[in-house]
C-alpha cells in the first residue's frame, strides 16, 4: 500500500501546473474558476506558454513541477490538461521531495506518468479530471473529484459493471489499485519505471487508439509479465477507439487479451476520457467481487 497524503480542506493551497500539452484557454479558465471557488490556487504565468505540442520547453515544465513539490503550503498538484510531455519532465526532477513532503498529484491521461513516478517513491495519487475537464463536466464527476481529495479514505463502490471474465472458481480480486492510461503505462513499463504490484487491481483506460494498437499495448504488458501479477483488471472507457477495415472492435480485443489470465476482468467502469470520469485513489486497496468494485 502507498502512503496517502493528507486530505484537503476548503481554502487549502493547490498548485495548478501544465506538465504536458498547451492549455486550451477557454476550457482551462472555466475549470480554474471552479477550482478557485473552493481552494487557493498557485499558477505560474509561464504555464500558458507553448512550444510546439508542449506547454513550454522541458526546463520550464520541470521547474514548474519542482517548485510545486518544494512549496511548503501546497497540498495538491493538479494538472491543467493531458496531451503529451509529462514523461519528459521526469528527467531531472527529484521525486524524493514528494516522499519527504507528500501531496496529491491529481489528473489523468498523460498525467499517468507523474502518478507512476509518485508510486515509485511510495506516495498515492488521484486519477481524475484535469482542470480543463472540470469546467464543463457533470456534477457527479465534480463530486467524485472533491470526495477523492477531501475524503480519500471514504468507501466507494462501483456496481453492476460488465463482467468480461469471472476468474477461476469465482475468484475475488483484492489488492492495491494501480494503473491509468494504457499507452502511458506501456511506455513507462518499457522505460523500466513501472510494474504492476503483486496482487494489484489494475485500472486501464485510453482514447483515440485503433483496436490493434490496444492489442499491441496489452500484449506488451503480457509479455513483460505485468498482467500476470494483477489480481483483477478493470477497464474504464476506451473512447474513439474505432474499428479499422477488419471490423474488430476494442471490446473484442479487451476480452480476448485477458481471457486466459484466470482473474476477474470487468469493463465499463466510470473513469477515462468519456463523459463519466469519477476520481479514485491510486494506491488504496480495492476488492473486485462479481460485477462490483469496492474501494476499502
Amino acid at each position: 500500500m502507498l502512503f496517502s497524503p493528507p486530505a484537503l480542506r476548503p481554502g487549502d493551497l493547490v498548485a495548478v501546473i501544465a506538465p504536458s500539452g498547451p492549455l486550451p484557454l477557454l476550457e482551462f479558465w472555466r475549470g480554474l474558476a471552479w477550482v478557485r471557488a473552493r481552494y487557493r490556487v498557485r499558477l505560474l504565468s509561464s504555464a500558458l506558454t507553448r512550444t510546439g505540442y508542449l506547454a513550454g520547453d522541458d526546463m520550464r515544465r520541470r521547474r514548474e513541477l519542482t517548485l510545486a513539490l518544494a512549496h511548503p503550503d501546497v497540498k495538491a498538484i493538479v494538472a491543467g490538461r493531458g496531451g503529451y510531455g509529462a514523461m519528459r519532465v521526469l528527467e531531472g526532477v527529484d521525486l524524493t521531495r514528494l516522499a519527504r513532503a507528500p501531496r496529491w498529484i491529481v489528473g489523468f491521461s498523460d498525467v499517468t506518468a507523474l502518478q507512476v513516478a509518485a508510486a515509485g517513491v511510495g506516495v498515492a495519487s488521484i486519477h481524475g479530471p484535469n482542470v480543463t475537464g472540470l469546467g464543463a463536466t457533470s456534477p457527479m464527476n465534480r463530486a467524485a473529484w472533491l470526495k477523492a481529495l477531501e475524503r480519500p479514505a471514504c468507501a466507494v463502490e462501483w456496481k453492476g459493471l460488465s463482467v468480461l471474465h469471472a476468474g477461476h472458481s469465482g475468484r475475488v480480486g483484492r489488492g492495491a489499485v494501480c494503473g491509468g492510461n494504457l499507452a502511458l503505462l506501456e511506455a513507462m513499463a518499457a522505460a523500466g519505471r513501472w510494474t504492476v504490484p503483486d496482487g494489484g487491481v489494475l485500472m486501464l483506460e485510453d482514447t483515440d487508439e485503433r483496436p490493434y494498437r490496444v492489442d499491441r499495448m496489452l500484449t506488451a504488458l503480457r509479455l513483460g509479465g505485468h498482467l500476470a501479477r494483477a489480481s483483477a483488471v478493470v477497464f474504464g472507457s476506451f473512447t474513439r477507439c474505432l474499428p479499422g477495415p477488419d471490423a474488430t472492435t476494442v471490446e473484442q480485443v479487451l476480452a480476448e487479451r485477458t481471457a486466459d489470465l484466470g482473474i476477474p476482468v470487468l469493463a465499463g467502469a466510470p473513469f477515462g476520457h468519456g463523459d463519466v470520469n469519477h476520481a479514485f485513489v491510486l494506491g488504496r486497496e480495492a476488492t473486485v467481487v462479481g460485477s462490483d468494485v469496492r474501494f476499502a
